[in-house]
């Protein structure tokens, strides 16, 4: 059986939302994103781009660029309601699909043809969303998810199409080699400066040769530019988690306490990042010494950010914990993940906090977990089973001031 696979993507999400609650707003440049001079721009509107603006740029430098645009901080709440009844509209009418971000979707429509009609069903649906959410929003359709999602990006805005099956290598060749998923900035130099600048390209030249000047990664590029690459649609679950828990001496020392949660709350928001995985959704747990355990959660506006985990984290143990009782183990949870990159809610952050984050998560991944760390995790990893010893090398500690 011929594969379908139909990728959805809600166009400018954030603006879109924005102009949804205040249609003043339609038409006009808008940015979306830290309203400071320091802060990074979010999401922006088509009309903004031909000035060259676009997500991840510093706010001040959007500004210069385009003076007329509209700023607005944004709500992660919001946006995540508004997500929410997206994937409703979908879980009611789609057997599998998978929730890549807070607005973006993969849906297997295989075997459907016989019945209904892929392509004609996908527009329904389409249709039905646009209708009851009253969001603009593109599909892709093609026998696998690259290149689905490869159609939507040529579709936008606020269109659909579909790569018959059969012609994804013929679709995929005229294109610039940036519109392959895994292409970034040092990949695409890497491949400009070997003088490659469209798929067709890459088409052409031997898979070694790929191999050669990326490595495993020029692998899966290669296989992408054919057409053939096949990653597996994960399908979406509404409650996934994590959670770590750490057992030590029964102990009344708040502090110790609080160090320990900070350096949980901190690995675990690092465990989402490396996963790119967000999470709404944040809980503790507290076992005290005569062995009766509670917990307690809170709903957040979906971030994988250490600066809004952890201070939630703290918060419920304060209203939590019950002085002067001996506790025995403490964990931390993070649940309701979808997948998705951390940057895209957080609408306070400056550049300098984000290129932060960039730093510790490389140095994390390069030498391992506990080689860079807050100040206040410092106690905790000697505390109990959450001791990870170094290989004769200190870690790196890295304080920064919050806005």
């Amino acid at each position: 059986m011929k594969e379908t696979i139909l990728h959805l993507d809600l166009d400018t999400f954030f603006v879109s939302c924005e102009r949804l609650i205040d249609s003043r707003l339609q038409k006009r440049p808008l940015l979306v994103g830290g309203t400071g001079d320091r802060g990074v721009v979010s999401a922006c509107s088509y009309e903004t781009r031909r000035f060259g603006i676009r997500s991840g740029m510093p706010m001040k430098l959007a500004r210069q660029l385009c003076p007329e645009a509209v700023v607005i901080k944004g709500n992660a709440g919001t946006y995540t309601k508004f997500s929410k009844q997206v994937t409703d509209i979908i879980k009611e009418r789609v057997p599998v699909f998978e929730k890549a971000s807070v607005d973006e979707f993969y849906a297997d429509l295989s075997g459907m043809d016989q019945f209904f009609g892929c392509y004609k069903y996908a527009t329904e649906l389409r249709h039905t969303i646009i209708k009851e959410t009253g969001l603009p929003i593109s599909f892709g359709m093609a026998s696998n998810k690259v290149t689905s999602k490869v159609a939507t990006g040529e579709a936008k805005p606020n269109n659909q199409m579909k790569v018959d099956y059969g012609f994804e290598k013929q679709f995929l060749a005229p294109l610039s080699i940036r519109k392959i998923p895994m292409v970034g900035k040092k990949t695409y130099q890497t491949l400009r400066n070997l003088g490659v600048v469209k798929v067709e390209t890459i088409q052409q030249m031997p898979l070694e040769m790929m191999v050669s000047a990326l490595g495993a990664n020029g692998r899966t590029i290669w296989r992408r530019a054919q057409g053939i690459d096949r990653p597996p649609l994960v399908p979406f679950h509404a409650r996934k988690s994590l959670t770590t828990e750490r057992t030590f001496h029964d102990t009344i020392d708040v502090v110790k306490l609080k160090n320990m949660l900070t350096a949980m709350a901190e690995n675990l928001a690092f465990q989402l990042r490396r996963g790119e995985k967000l999470t709404s959704c944040v809980g503790i747990k507290i076992r005290y010494a005569d062995f009766s355990t509670y917990s307690k959660q809170a709903k957040i506006p979906y971030t994988s950010a250490d600066h809004i985990i952890i201070p939630k984290v703290l918060e419920l143990f304060e209203k939590l914990y019950e002085r002067r009782m001996l506790v025995r183990l403490v964990g931390v949870s993070v649940s309701d993940l979808v997948s998705g990159n951390y940057q895209i809610n957080l609408f306070e952050d400056t550049e300098e906090m984000l290129n932060l984050y960039n730093a510790m998560d490389h140095i994390r991944n390069r030498f391992g977990e506990n080689k860079v760390m807050r100040a206040a995790s410092m106690g905790a990893r000697t505390i109990g089973r959450f001791r990870n010893p170094f290989d004769g090398e200190p870690p790196m500690v890295l304080a920064h001031r919050t806005q």
